[in-house]
């Protein structure tokens, strides 16, 4: 019984992980010598962000070339540095994010004579998905029906907090929609009154012109 319960809970737990969209992105990618690559998150306020990189060795077992090494910088959407490694070969972050919006994790190599490819590592987790489980477990001693409780605990109150920052969204979507159309419905009433008035004018001038010509 207690195994079936455990199934239950681990399929609701994935389900429930999948309802979140932008929770971890782990990708590896190639970047030339002079080149600048950006990646963003949208990020909630108040939502934990961990994100950890790394410079792949070209050649294994010998010291990383220093032409591998990069630059990175994390800023929040109002520009607000969170992390800044100048010419490392690997390196970690974690956060807090102080408001809503995209963050942005850049990186960058300086150019070089004979370019060069660089193969970067990147893993950046945010809400449920930034947690450390094993600590927790480890921390706690719980046991493992305990610890898969607690996991979907979080999963739902963090798809429940997702649910109200979409319809913020929304509803600030729908106050540009409003604004917007009113704004163009003012700018088509003034653009008829343009045209009635230029129309008007040439009505003007036409009948002047016959009337001096005296063709009226």
């Amino acid at each position: 019984m207690s195994g079936s319960l455990l199934l239950t809970v681990n399929l609701l737990a994935l389900l429930s992980l999948g309802v979140i969209f932008n929770v971890a992105h782990s990708l590896r990618y190639d970047l030339q010598s002079g080149a600048t690559k950006c990646i963003s998150e949208e990020i909630k306020a108040n939502a934990m962000s961990v994100g950890k990189y790394s410079v792949i060795n070209p050649n294994e077992g010998f010291p990383l070339p220093d032409t591998h090494r990069v630059t990175v910088r994390v800023n929040s959407p109002h520009g607000n540095n969170y992390h800044f490694g100048d010419h490392v070969e690997a390196g970690n972050f974690a956060f807090t994010a102080a408001e809503s919006g995209d963050y942005t994790a850049c990186f960058w190599t300086p150019e070089h004579k004979v370019p060069v490819m660089v193969t970067i590592e990147f893993d950046w987790r945010t809400g449920v998905a930034a947690k450390d489980w094993s600590n927790v477990a480890k921390k706690g001693q719980v046991e493992t029906m305990e610890l898969e409780l607690k996991k979907l605990y979080d999963t739902v109150a963090s798809i429940h907090e997702e649910m109200f920052y979409l319809r913020e969204r929304e509803e600030e979507m729908q106050q540009l929609n409003r604004s917007t159309n009113s704004k163009m419905a003012t700018l088509s009433f003034l653009s008829i009154v343009v045209c009635l008035s230029v129309a008007g004018l040439q009505f003007w001038h036409l009948k002047t012109f016959f009337e001096r010509k005296k063709l009226l």
